[in-house]
């Protein structure tokens, strides 16, 4: 193995920007990546760059609320087919997350790629939700471990590099198999969200202090989970997405 590749083995998956005495809760987040790629990511990273603001919005919503705050570090840029190494990188820190603060709750926030390996490492028991932010959503991938879980995921009706159409079908994927989810469109945005990033950082901030019980679900969230709370048991409905 290439010396690079060793370094990336062994370091840390876990980054933490904000620790707690008494931790009741942590949010963590996952940015985004490509296919294929077994490059490391850069410090000047830019789909790491896209999250920051995302960031700073959770450590200020979560002030003095005992939340403990961190990302996920990814050996490689890429999720690589079979492999899907960002999702076992994401399992990896929250393995190193419970020997530092214990089992307490979790919730994941990921963009695109990360959006993906969020919903995969969901499986974990600390894991109670997830916000996926134009998220990555192969219709093969496995919903059953979202069960007992409470997904949003948040997706420009405009993004032409994961189809927001996948997120929609997710979602109702993850009803079906016994998941509180929902899929909220934002008409006119963007994959890197840019473009209505005042609304990105609103609705991805509510949610997450919505999931860790610290306030209401912002109205479009909301709204999303009474429109899909009548389904039946196949998880089908006329509307399945919320327009905002």
């Amino acid at each position: 193995m290439p010396v690079r590749e060793r370094r990336a083995a062994v370091r840390p998956a876990l980054v933490l920007d904000r620790t707690a005495a008494r931790p009741r809760a942590v949010v963590l987040l996952l940015h985004g990546g490509r296919s294929e790629s077994e490059r490391p990511p850069t410090r000047l990273n830019l789909p790491g760059v896209r999250m920051r603001p995302f960031t700073r919005a959770v450590l200020r919503a979560t002030e003095g609320q005992d939340v403990v705050v961190g990302r996920v570090r990814y050996r490689y840029r890429g999720w690589n087919g079979g492999r899907a190494d960002a999702a076992r990188d994401a399992r990896r820190a929250l393995d190193e997350l419970e020997q530092l603060v214990g089992p307490v709750p979790v919730v994941l926030v990921g963009h695109s790629m990360g959006g993906r390996a969020a919903l995969a490492a969901a499986a974990n028991e600390q894991v109670t939700g997830v916000v996926g932010l134009a998220p990555w959503c192969p219709p093969e991938d496995p919903v059953d471990h979202l069960a007992g879980r409470r997904v949003v995921l948040l997706h420009s009706d405009h993004d032409r590099v994961t189809d927001p159409r996948e997120s929609v079908a997710l979602a109702a994927r993850a009803r079906a198999a016994g998941a509180e989810a929902c899929a909220v469109l934002l008409p006119g945005g963007d994959h890197a969200m840019v473009r209505r990033a005042g609304v990105w950082h609103r609705l991805a901030t509510a949610s997450v202090t919505a999931l860790l019980g610290l306030g209401p679900f912002p109205p479009e969230v909301a709204d999303a989970f009474r429109r899909t709370a009548g389904e039946g048991s196949t998880g089908e409905t006329t509307d399945p997405a919320r327009h905002v």
